[in-house]
């Protein structure tokens, strides 16, 4: 394939060639010059004679007549031709120094890959910049002279005094390292004066680096020579965290102000951050939108209806020339359209068609989707920027007449429509249908707004008019709900002076994979999106109906919580687990209840059972309280009543947790403080202290600090919020996770204390299998637990991942099955007592029969207890141990039965 191999070179600030020459004007000056040469090749050898080719030129004899040699000669990028553009890549042991490469405006840099390449719309590369290079470092200084504007501009006389100067002399120091090739000022900065200069040569960066520190000495004093230099400040670095072209080089957090271009006034500021340069302020404006500002000002005290008009279509006229959206310009037309509002509407002048048009034009500009990073700066010094766009055109709107309807205006970016309002067209209500396409997209998304017809008084408004936008969705602050977004059109509908109480709003889903749909309104007074007066009425796969209690502007949020494809599995999988669950704690109250005496034969045994009791009815509350927060409408219910729901909710789970942490603390105390006593009533006050106290503590902590800013419950569920300003949720992952962790530690030092003979010397069997009991229920119940936890956080980090929703799903609902099972079921005296009350129960046992090993093992239950033959045993063992024999007697029973049923 044909190839065209790019020879590196610049010459001063605008083209890169390879080809380096040193011409002589006059003894004592050394003028150097970068050529750039394109050459094609067909294959590898004819490349391979291009170079060779270049280290044999000699100077063009056309500048004769001047001293002239040729420096060097090296091919560092080579490029292809496909489809009419170019593919470029660098050659061996050249690399791109993003972020840009060749042509910042027509070229873009692939970094991804072992092979960077930079493909570009261009045919040729002429007026290309940043090619391959070997090595480049970065130098800054600072000089104790005063700073002026003049120098951020490098057309100024004094920047080319500078710049000229700075680099002759940092030549003479750097030329006698090896692989040295050429030094460049690249940017003057506010601070004094500080200079960026960057180092190029064929060396390895810390090859070229090191021998530039070692001659920073020579620097220093040829800099001297030229202006008073803050030695201190000398400094030069091998890797630049900020590069471009505008802004050159910096490190992480520095923060550059630059003057606009040319045509404009203001200034841009940007700050380096991990991604690169980032604009945190912007103010470029027209220097034609300060002159119609001050047009404004100088007519607002006698202006006329003909006048603001003028100024409208002076606007418009401005805007269609340049199309330039810039957050100073932005901030402008917003401000010229927001005074042409407000003069008018306290002078009661009328909008004409053509005028409406023109701001209809002038709205579609600055919401071009274009515009969104600029907005999203303009937005972050002027909160209310966006908020202030809306509100003008729904001003402007209710000026225009009703003579001058029936309008309809269908832009890019923005539709609107007006109707005057007769007897004829309230028949049916009113209903007004928009439809519009996001970027690359070929599904259109649809907007409808319906008033029945019994919202109309006998009195009639004059006119109605409604509007649509998309963009207006990414520019309107999202701030009270956390990670929700805008996931449909922006739709308003004003009736001056008119109100309703029932208006029906269908939403396409711009995106199909949010989940957790919210109605909601532009709040103007508060500048954000409110749900107060809005509930949803159905959803469909790709659709939204809302019912809304007011006019104004309106929307509809959705969060990335649950994926959608996965919401009726993870909703089918609570519902049945917490069915379950709540029936599996219901048996676990019984099977106490039932068993409640032998439960209090010891302290130790007593303690156990009140902590499974505790856990077991705060799970179950908790459960019923998930249930009734889950059937309550966050948006028709009072507020009071999910409010209440979440309380409790959070009340009773942290519940669960101290409790499991007081059955931790028992073991521990049990196993560690063998011989220590403590009375019962002791112990109860510490158990429903930590258990239902603490919990208590935390629970009204938080809602007494973030209730008063409406940020405890989420906006569109009744549970904890979790949102970037308001995060109640922690008070209950925190307490958890905790409690998970200090209980796996006591199990683990229960288990190393019992692996120890000499701990069961000071403790009856009875205690030590309770303790064991207990450990075992920890041990399986308290990972189980944490990982529910685990995964809940998972869903809120990675809230798109549906593998996080389903376990968490199956792990949360499924709790009280597993209490159940490990906490109940797992204890093995338990088990053998609950068999030995259900086996009278049995209808096929027969005790009339005996088999042959039911009367040899009467004997032995019959013979009669000896304590001297039995060295070691207390009265309390020995009973267990004829419990447990006696349980087995029973299963051989029930084997021996069963086969002879067989």
């Amino acid at each position: 394939m044909e190839g065209l191999d790019v020879l590196l070179a610049k010459n001063e600030n605008k083209s890169k060639g390879e080809l380096t020459v040193n011409t002589k004007k006059h003894p004592g000056q050394v003028q150097e010059y970068e050529v750039l040469l394109q050459m094609t090749y067909k294959d590898f050898n004819e490349k391979k004679n291009l170079k060779n080719f270049l280290t044999l030129l000699k100077p063009p004899s056309l500048l004769s007549h001047e001293s002239m040699e040729i420096i060097r000669a090296k091919a560092t990028t080579y490029c292809r031709s496909m489809n009419g553009a170019l593919q470029c890549a660098c050659e061996d042991g050249y690399s791109w120094f993003p972020p840009t490469c060749l042509d910042p405006q027509n070229c873009y840099l692939h970094r991804e890959g072992p092979l960077q390449r930079c493909d570009c719309h261009l045919s040729n590369l002429s007026q290309s910049t940043n090619f391959c290079e070997r090595t480049k470092i970065w130098g800054t200084f600072k000089i104790n002279e005063t700073f002026t504007k003049d120098l951020l501009n490098s057309s100024s006389a004094i920047y080319s005094k500078y710049k000229t100067g700075i680099e002759i002399q940092l030549k003479e120091a750097y030329k006698r390292i090896q692989g040295f090739e050429l030094v460049r000022v690249t940017q003057f900065r506010e601070g004094s004066i500080i200079a960026g200069y960057e180092v190029i040569g064929s060396s390895s960066t810390s090859g070229l680096l090191s021998a530039v520190e070692q001659v920073t000495g020579e620097a220093k004093a040829a800099l001297h020579k030229l202006f008073p230099l803050d030695d201190d400040s000398f400094r030069v670095f091998g890797k630049a965290e900020c590069n471009s072209i505008f802004f050159g080089f910096g490190s992480k957090d520095d923060e550059y102000t630059l003057p606009c271009s040319s045509g404009y006034t203001g200034d841009i500021t940007a700050r380096c951050q991990s991604s690169g340069w980032q604009v945190i302020r912007e103010t470029c404006v027209l220097s034609q939108l300060e002159e119609l500002k001050k047009n404004f000002s100088a007519m607002a005290s006698n202006a006329t209806e003909a006048a603001m008009s003028s100024l409208v279509r002076n606007l418009s006229v401005i805007i269609g020339q340049n199309p330039a959206t810039t957050a100073g310009n932005l901030a402008s037309v917003v401000s010229i359209l927001g005074n042409i509002s407000s003069l008018s509407l306290a002078s009661h002048f009328k909008v004409s068609n053509s005028t409406i048009e023109s701001v209809i034009d002038i709205a579609n500009h600055v919401l071009n989707s274009a515009s969104i990073a600029n907005w999203t700066v303009l937005v972050q010094e002027e909160k209310r920027a966006s908020s202030q766009l809306l509100e003008t055109l729904e001003n402007i709107s209710t000026l225009v007449p009703p003579t001058a309807l029936p309008l309809k205006f269908s832009r890019e970016f923005i539709n609107w429509e007006g109707i005057p309002m007769t007897n004829g067209k309230l028949e049916k209500g009113y209903s007004y249908q928009t439809e519009m396409f996001t970027d690359n997209a070929s599904i259109p998304i649809r907007g409808q707004v319906f008033i029945g017809s019994d919202q109309f008084h006998e009195s009639l408004p004059e006119t109605i008019i409604s509007m649509a936008s998309l963009t207006l969705g990414s520019i309107l602050p999202i701030t009270q709900n956390g990670n929700a977004q805008l996931n449909g059109p922006v739709i308003s509908t004003i009736i001056y002076n008119y109100s309703v109480s029932e208006i029906f709003l269908t939403f396409s889903k711009i995106a199909t994979n949010l989940s957790q749909p919210l109605c909601v309104f532009w709040d103007f007074g508060h500048s954000w999106w409110s749900s107060s007066g809005c509930h949803l009425v159905k959803e469909t796969v790709d659709s939204v109906m809302c019912r809304c209690t007011h006019l104004t502007s309106f929307s509809l949020l959705m969060s990335p919580f649950v994926p959608i494809a996965i919401m009726a599995v993870v909703q089918w999988i609570t519902y049945v687990g917490l069915g379950i669950s709540v029936g599996s704690l219901l048996l676990c109250l019984v099977i106490e209840a039932l068993f409640w005496k032998q439960a209090k034969k010891t302290q130790t045994s007593h303690t156990r059972h009140i902590c499974m009791v505790n856990i077991a009815l705060s799970l179950l509350i908790a459960d019923v309280w998930f249930i009734v927060a889950a059937s309550v409408n966050s948006t028709e219910d009072p507020p009071g009543v999910c409010v209440a729901a979440v309380f409790f909710t959070h009340f009773f789970y942290l519940a669960l947790f101290f409790w499991m942490l007081v059955l931790g603390i028992l073991l521990a105390y049990r196993i560690i403080l063998v011989f220590h006593h403590t009375a019962m009533s002791a112990m109860m006050a510490l158990g429903f202290g930590l258990g239902y106290g603490c919990p208590l503590v935390i629970a009204i902590i938080t809602i007494a600090v973030t209730q008063p800013n409406n940020g405890y419950k989420r906006k569109e569920a009744c549970w904890l919020n979790w949102s970037d300003g308001s995060k109640p949720l922690l008070a209950f992952v925190i307490p958890a996770l905790t409690i998970v962790a200090v209980n796996l530690f006591v199990v683990l030092l229960v288990l190393m204390k019992l692996w120890r003979p000499a701990v069961g010397e000071g403790m009856s069997r009875e205690d030590k299998a309770t303790v064991i009991r207990a450990g075992k229920s920890l041990l399986v119940l308290m990972p189980l637990l944490g990982l529910t936890w685990g995964f809940g956080v998972g869903t809120m980090v990675d809230s798109q991942n549906p593998a996080w929703h389903v376990v968490f799903a199956l792990l949360n609902a499924f709790q009280g099955f597993f209490i159940l099972c490990f906490g109940m079921l797992l204890d093995n005296k338990l088990r053998q007592l609950l068999f030995n009350k259900l086996s009278p129960l049995v209808p096929w046992k027969q005790p009339s029969k005996q088999s042959s090993s039911d009367l040899s093992a009467k004997p032995k239950l019959s013979s009669p207890f000896k304590p001297l033959q039995h060295k070691g045993n207390t009265l309390g063992e020995e009973k267990f141990i004829i419990e447990e024999y006696q349980s087995k007697q029973v299963f051989q029973g029930l084997i021996l039965l069963g086969r002879s049923r067989r």
